[in-house]
Order: structure tokens, then C-alpha cells, then sequence
């Protein structure tokens, strides 16, 4: 997640006070895509698995990382 201004291929979403922009290819491989304001930060949850080379159970699984 970052800062940035929308591109041609992406899509717009105005949510509330927040405006998010996804890319389009990226949210075919990653949807269902949910964004979470937690207080403090954002938790960032979709459908895409990732393999986890460094052996923290929460990194790249879909869940909201390692702490």
C-alpha cells in the first residue's frame, strides 16, 4: 500500500474519506481485496497466497504480516 495518483489502468475506488486505486491486473489476481482502518495503520487481507521464505506464519499468506 502507497501513496498515489491514478493511472489508466487502474481502478478508482472513493471510499469514504480514502480514495484507493488498485491496478486492474493486480485485482483480477487478487480479489476479493479488503482494506481495514485499524486505528493506527491499515490491515490489508485478499485471495492471493504467497510462499513465506522466512518462516513467520504470517507473512504472505493473505493474513496482515509479521510483526
Amino acid at each position: 500500500m502507497a501513496l498515489d495518483e491514478p493511472q489508466e489502468n487502474d481502478e478508482v475506488y472513493d471510499i469514504g474519506p480514502f480514495k484507493y486505486v488498485v491496478d486492474k491486473e493486480l485485482l483480477e489476481k487478487a480479489k476479493p481485496i479488503k482494506i481495514d482502518f485499524m486505528g493506527n495503520g491499515f490491515s490489508i487481507t485478499s485471495s492471493m497466497v504467497f510462499e513465506s521464505e522466512s518462516g513467520c506464519g504470517g507473512c504472505g499468506s493473505g493474513s496482515t504480516g509479521c510483526s
